[in-house]
């Protein structure tokens, strides 16, 4: 039997998270919102740069094994609460061990990145089966970009450092982003990208897809957390001080099938439109509190999701892909496994 945990989501502005007996209790001035047993949680995520929480409640988050993370209103990721690290300390010191060596790294992060280049082409793909017939140009381009990632994955595979891997992962975003626009087939007006854009998001769709990332994050975080593993430390991300490396070496794998795909759906079904985003002075595009919480419900359902996993041929839910993958990544760790199962999307 599973169990899908569920993360919480604050996006209240001033809002104080207190512990409740067993529960954590959300608070609004001075009336209580809600209140969710620990027990039914594995992460809580706020958003406002005035939301806080009590030290009771901290403490009985890292006792329980539940991830608490804070982030500016726009998804941006400030700072999260811990307690004493209860993994592995063998775990991590073999984990520690593949970071200093490039050939271990290298084995690591050429599977990730394949994964990422293999599922990116899929998303492409996808659209071509489920959209070619009405627009045979826009077809025609998307295969265009699906057989120039195919050819990165091949390239991928016969990397022999890092730098060289991250110029073919750098390659294959290029091309894939390039052709993100012709994923917008019923996009409301207005809802344009043109290419990736990051610190600050300049279009509709990249601030839509940072933010969603953003949750990704959270969720690769905790997963590492869970199992052990230091999510500082990682592979094809060097270590940089307040970076967790190793998580997003994690999302590599899953930025197109969760991410890129929640943000189509959204976009294709028009639930999202230009009237969700407000443009600031310096040209970023920032999402409005109440469009947030639009693509917060979304995200949940989409993780209740359930679809088989490739690697180990059984049912899971979308939201414990993660998870899953970092146990096998702390499996080959620890040297039960020849080779570590990156995910791949069907």
């Amino acid at each position: 039997m599973r169990r899908h945990l569920n993360t919480l989501f604050v996006t209240l502005e001033n809002a104080y998270l207190r512990k409740d007996g067993a529960a954590v209790e959300v608070r609004h001035e001075g009336q209580t919102k809600l209140r969710v047993p620990l027990h039914n949680l594995d992460g809580i995520a706020t958003f406002g740069w005035d939301t806080t929480a009590s030290a009771a409640l901290m403490a009985a988050c890292g006792e329980v094994g539940v991830a608490l993370s804070f982030h500016s209103p726009h998804g941006k990721f400030l700072a999260s609460t811990q307690s004493f690290t209860s993994g592995n300390i063998l775990l991590r010191r073999s984990q520690y061990r593949a970071a200093d060596s490039e050939p271990a790294s290298l084995a690591i992060a050429i599977n990730c990145v394949a994964a990422k280049i293999a599922n990116s082409r899929q998303v492409l793909r996808r659209a071509i089966r489920d959209h070619g017939e009405k627009d045979a140009a826009r077809s025609a381009r998307l295969a265009v970009a699906a057989d120039k990632l195919q050819s990165r994955i091949s390239l991928a595979a016969r990397c022999t450092s890092l730098d060289s891997l991250r110029g073919v992962e750098g390659d294959a975003a290029v091309f894939y982003f390039s052709a993100f626009p012709d994923l917008l087939h019923n996009a409301a007006s207005g809802i344009t990208m043109n290419g990736r854009s990051r610190r600050p998001p300049l279009d509709p769709v990249n601030a839509l897809i940072s933010f969603l990332y953003t949750l990704l994050m959270h969720d690769c975080r905790s997963a590492l957390e869970s199992c052990g593993l230091d999510p500082q430390c990682g592979f094809l991300h060097r270590d940089r001080p307040g970076r967790p490396s190793l998580a997003l070496d994690l999302m590599e794998e899953f930025r197109s099938f969760l991410a890129d795909r929640a943000a189509l759906t959204l976009i294709n079904r028009q639930q999202i439109n230009m009237h969700d985003f407000e443009k600031a002075e310096t040209g970023a595009y920032l999402l409005k509190p109440d469009s947030r919480k639009t693509i917060l419900q979304h995200w949940q359902e989409r993780k209740q999701t359930e679809i088989n996993h490739h690697y180990l041929d059984e049912r899971t839910t979308i939201g414990l892909l993660p998870h899953l993958q970092a146990r096998l990544l702390a499996r080959y760790l620890r040297g039960d496994m020849d080779a570590y199962p990156a995910f791949l999307s069907r």
